[in-house]
């Protein structure tokens, strides 16, 4: 068959696709992604993704989609089927392709144990096939450049018109390969893009039941008397306000005032104050991050169970944690070895859709739309990241131990830890009014997962093994980075609520937090406490009530010689 007839079949064929394009375009609008997120089960953190189940409830109806429009279109340059619109990648990850293609099995196997959506396989061939298109486009280069370079000498009529002819054709044939060239290398950043990071050898293999358990500090407290929620306590103390917060900003928000107020500005310069003492440098970050910042640190914007606010008819979105701004902060960048380690904790506020979110194990403060949260993040040299893991976690442990809280410290498995971090270790404080315990912390190594991402390099020392060369500056290498939650204010305050609340309704603000909060040891309604103040001086008390303080016994009054009191 002519080219010419292969041209007009050709055309002729995605005329005819066309309609079954739009009418995928039409099913894959907001309708069907409203249909699907409704099975969508709820993801225990914005980055662990989507459950087994509501992957499966995802896929079947796009999968019957696809089968109904996809048939099979072939085409003389490639056999190719349609399938669900993919946009064109805005950005491009420095993937070690060739790597990827040398661990296929170990990277199937990875992807399997983290039950994410990923196929190396397709990986591989898009790779080989790029390299082969590769090679053939840049041998008819040399061969354009060959015939290019003979046209320049004296030439017959006849010889020349050939060249000519000869260059028109190169050059036809290589635009079509090159147009053909940066399609697939499109669709190969997009797949390459969706394969996880690896995983630890001594991370367990399965959900969050699959924990093991590195540290239990501490005992759960027995209470002698019922003990209260934080929301009841909170309330009570006029400390929170939920209800107001539903009126003015909706669900999931909140007001902090009076003592509350001051307990978080407390853990903040508290916990801001000892991590500046070990060499942290302190930030605050931006509330807004380009959408694709977000991505090249792992998370998805724009999904359909995204954890991430978007703010329509823009690129930028709400951040999530100051963790994407501390590695956008440095993206584009090449350090100097010298530089490293870089320890940064930055302060910011966060914020989280919850999407599936509810019941009463959300209740309160524990799973809010905003809050806020001390970062710690540290960017270091590959064989140096699992001490600084080590490090954050120790620090974590360190602050809630000064708190007096009871926790345990777990190593999560596989499928529990989204797609950038190697391993990640959360915390788990008791709760008694949730009856449970409770993540209020976690620490991740991301290895090079999102330096790769965000073209993060450093450049290392003149005598490094690895990367010098004889005569050479040595080659660039990608840095580690790792991520640890200093301290996430809301899920703190349910903590210390919860586990020094007294008899008498009061709570026993942490040691080490008394002197951040002007003196104060108690936590009690603000309004009946200047009530009280005031009584008392009008006996003859001229300083604030004495207390007897016990931790696990009632807090008394010291009012002997008080005949008059107000009736609590």
């Amino acid at each position: 068959m002519a080219a010419s007839s292969l041209e007009l079949l050709a055309r002729s064929w995605r005329q005819q696709a066309n309609p079954l394009q739009q009418s995928f375009s039409l099913l894959h609008s907001k309708s069907l992604t409203g249909l699907c997120t409704s099975t969508l089960a709820h993801s225990r953190s914005s980055s662990r993704g989507i459950s087994s189940s509501g992957k499966k409830a995802l896929c079947m109806p796009m999968q019957t989609v696809a089968a109904a429009s996809a048939v099979a279109i072939e085409t003389p340059s490639a056999n190719l089927q349609l399938g669900p619109p993919e946009s064109t990648p805005t950005w491009r990850a420095s993937l070690d392709f060739k790597w990827i293609r040398e661990n296929r099995d170990a990277i199937a196997q990875n992807i399997q144990n983290r039950n994410t959506i990923a196929d190396v396989d397709l990986v591989v061939q898009l790779y080989d096939k790029s390299m082969a298109l590769n090679q053939e486009v840049a041998k008819l280069r040399t061969d354009r450049n060959r015939v290019a370079n003979a046209m320049k000498g004296k030439l017959e009529p006849d010889k020349r018109q050939e060249l000519v002819e000869e260059g028109k054709r190169l050059k036809d044939v290589l635009a079509g390969l090159e147009a053909e060239l940066t399609v697939l290398s499109e669709q190969l950043q997009r797949e390459g893009q969706k394969i996880p990071n690896m995983t630890h050898p001594s991370v367990g293999v399965g959900s969050e039941e699959a924990a093991t358990v590195r540290k239990m500090v501490g005992s759960k407290r027995v209470f002698e008397f019922p003990p209260k929620n934080h929301v009841d306590l909170g309330e009570s103390l006029e400390l929170l306000d939920f209800e107001a917060a539903a009126e003015v900003s909706g669900t999931k928000f909140y007001y902090l005032k009076n003592e509350g107020m001051l307990l978080e500005l407390a853990l903040i310069n508290w916990a801001l104050s000892e991590l500046v003492k070990k060499g942290f440098v302190p930030y605050s970050t931006p509330d807004l991050v380009r959408s694709s910042v977000i991505e090249k640190c792992g998370f998805q914007p724009r999904g359909l169970n995204t954890q991430v606010y978007s703010i329509e008819g823009t690129d930028l979105c709400l951040a999530g944690t100051a963790e994407i701004l501390m590695g956008g902060l440095y993206m584009d960048r090449i350090l100097t070895e010298k530089q490293l380690p870089l320890k940064l904790v930055a302060f910011s506020h966060c914020f989280r859709t919850e999407a599936g979110a509810a019941g009463s194990a959300t209740r309160g403060l524990y799973r809010v739309h905003q809050f806020s949260k001390l970062e710690m993040f540290v960017i270091c040299k590959p064989e140096d990241s699992e001490k600084f893991h080590e490090e954050l976690i120790s620090i974590e442990e360190d602050f809630f131990s000064s708190l007096g809280l009871h926790f345990k410290t777990l190593d999560m498995p596989s499928e529990d830890l989204g797609a950038p971090a190697y391993r990640k270790y959360d915390v788990e404080a008791w709760m008694p009014g949730l009856d449970r315990y409770g993540e209020v912390s976690s620490a991740s190594n991301c290895t090079d997962y999102q330096s790769r991402r965000l073209s993060i390099r450093y450049r290392p020392a003149e005598n490094d093994p690895l990367t010098s060369r004889k005569g050479k500056p040595p080659s660039l290498r990608f840095p580690h980075t790792l991520n640890a939650t200093a301290c996430a204010i809301p899920r703190m305050i349910v903590a210390i609520l919860e586990n020094f609340q007294q008899p008498d309704g009061s709570v026993l603000i942490p040691k080490v937090l008394q002197s951040y909060m002007g003196g104060k040891e108690l936590a009690r309604n603000f309004v009946q406490h200047i009530e009280l103040s005031n009584h008392l001086e009008a006996y003859g008390w001229k300083g604030r009530e004495e207390w007897i303080v016990n931790r696990h016994l009632a807090r008394v009054p010291a009012l002997s010689g008080c005949s008059k009191l107000p009736a609590w």
